[in-house]
């Protein structure tokens, strides 16, 4: 069998630091690119992360800072609003919106509120 088209996927990640206007312009350059779908990460810190829970030793190098791994996390975080308004642009310019849930609340937003044709599961060890 031969496939006639190959599916593409942006990982978006959580490479809008948080930032929704960011969010939009990496949107716009998959978009740009001719991506077939654009994936980001939803969670919310506090269903992943302790508030008490320190960074790694190689981020407190690598950023030079104090603050927990929680801080860190939750400004990566953008809310379910912001990834609705997502989801209506990226519906809008014909981009397929994709997200990976990192908690149940997540999962059950994306699937019953965003109704997203597919999710990709992290599976830890």
């Amino acid at each position: 069998m031969i496939c006639k088209k190959v599916f593409i996927i942006a990982e978006a990640g959580v490479n809008h630091n948080g930032d929704i206007n960011l969010a939009y312009k990496l949107v716009d350059v998959a978009k740009e690119a001719g991506v077939d779908a654009i994936k980001f990460q939803t969670f919310k810190t506090e269903k992943v992360i302790s508030k008490f829970t320190e960074m790694a030793s190689y981020q407190k190098k690598n950023l030079s800072t104090n603050e927990s791994q929680y801080e860190m996390v939750k400004k990566l975080e953008l809310s379910y609003k912001e990834f609705k308004k997502l989801k209506d642009y990226c519906d809008e310019i014909k981009i397929m919106f994709l997200s990976t849930p990192d908690e149940e609340y997540s999962l059950n937003f994306l699937v019953d509120e965003l109704n997203i044709p597919f999710i990709k599961l992290v599976l830890e060890k």
